[in-house]
């Protein structure tokens, strides 16, 4: 029996069986059991050299943008609108065929966006090359669900199943759960709270399930058996998701409110050019963007060209906009300036740990060589020796 078989006889189990506290330590194990065949899944076959037939392209820009949905919802006519890279749209399934790249130019930023070909239901189990598409997913910043507004809310259900099968993790923070391994000394079990939804015996039959016998195990929040299956995997990626509708110019005026109230959504249509402004302000939104302007001593601020920093791609404190600019450069900086919205006063003197919020202005001030710190008379710094065994004697004077 295959991986994919053992998957579905354990979820008809799990459809079978009622739910209630006689059954919970049960269905937790049946869980366990298919996280640990999924991940065996998304593993490549022993004794493959390991290159696959995907198509992923080279990060470009500050930030990375893909476009996931069924076939036909849309995706290449939104690529084309919104970088003018051309995608090749028509009326039947399946148009696009491999991932097409594009640069969106927005805030002074450049944002990659990816068309993707379409996914099906049974993508996870590696239908229409799903598992290609979804690996390019995983790579990216943010994803933009794109799904047909005219057509029923099963496909975003559906799509987001499909993304949670192979570890994708949609507008979800990752579960306040401290997990470490052991050698010796047997299963800790610890919480800061009072848990709901798993106790001590359940979290024993699954670590079990896993061969886990010695190990630390800390709840810090009233987490689920989903949630502490994720972190004994480790593998699962938490990414931000906005949900975008198009073709709202063939529903009703009440359909399109309604859609358009629900979280981390946004309506739009490609035929008509509506709502464009809306998206990316929200795509912009969810990235969590910041520019910062650099300001040489002396002279005017360069709004030009900005350093662009983000919490996702190494942070956004003053030391990582000094490692940004050059690594060496944290070694040199005696104190910085910064000006806008995350100082307290203009300007405000900080330190590396300092958090800069988007258009702060930031001027760095190097430490002063020491040998070069002045001449003549005005030379704070001496060239005599720090010993006075060093020092040269002077000849003796003549008789």
């Amino acid at each position: 029996m295959g991986i994919i078989e053992r998957i579905k006889e354990i979820e008809a189990e799990m459809a079978r069986t009622q739910k209630n506290k006689a059954t919970e330590y049960h269905l937790g194990q049946l869980k366990a059991k298919i996280a640990k065949l999924r991940t065996q899944l998304l593993e490549p076959p022993k004794g493959s050299s390991g290159g696959g037939d995907g198509f992923e392209v080279t990060k470009f820009g500050h930030g990375r943008v893909a476009l996931i949905g069924f076939p036909s919802v849309g995706k290449s006519t939104l690529l084309t609108m919104l970088t003018g890279t051309h995608s090749e749209a028509a009326s039947y399934e399946f148009t696009t065929l491999t991932c097409i790249p594009g640069i969106i130019h927005y805030n002074d930023t450049k944002i990659q966006l990816l068309d993707l070909p379409g996914i099906i239901e049974g993508a996870s189990e590696g239908k229409g090359r799903g598992r290609q598409v979804i690996a390019v997913a995983k790579s990216s910043d943010i994803v933009l669900m794109v799904l047909d507004a005219s057509k029923s809310e099963g496909h975003r259900q559906i799509l987001t199943k499909e993304l949670e099968a192979v570890g994708l993790r949609l507008n979800k923070k990752p579960p306040q759960i401290y997990f470490k391994k052991k050698k010796t000394g047997g299963i800790s079990f610890n919480s800061t709270c009072t848990l709901t939804h798993v106790d001590e015996k359940l979290c024993y039959q699954i670590l079990h399930e896993y061969k886990i016998h010695n190990a630390e195990l800390l709840f810090r929040e009233d987490a689920t058996v989903d949630d502490l299956i994720d972190v004994i995997e480790g593998n699962r990626k938490y990414m931000k998701c906005v949900y975008v509708y198009n073709k709202i110019d063939v529903i009703g005026i009440d359909d399109v409110d309604k859609l358009a109230r629900q979280p981390n959504s946004v309506v739009i249509s490609c035929n008509l050019k509506l709502n464009f402004d809306r998206l990316l302000a929200k795509m912009w939104e969810e990235m969590g963007l910041v520019r910062v302007y650099t300001k040489p001593q002396g002279q005017q601020p360069d709004f030009g060209d900005p350093v662009v920093l983000s919490s996702d791609r190494g942070g956004c404190t003053v030391g990582d906009f000094c490692n940004h600019i050059h690594r060496s450069l944290v070694k040199e900086v005696k104190y910085v300036l910064v000006w806008g919205t995350s100082a307290r006063h203009y300007p405000q003197h900080c330190g590396l740990g300092n958090v800069l919020n988007d258009e702060d202005v930031v001027q760095i001030v190097k430490k002063k060589d020491k040998e070069g710190e002045g001449r003549g008379r005005f030379k704070s710094h001496s060239t005599d020796p720090a010993r006075i065994s060093d020092r040269v004697k002077k000849a003796p004077l003549k008789q």
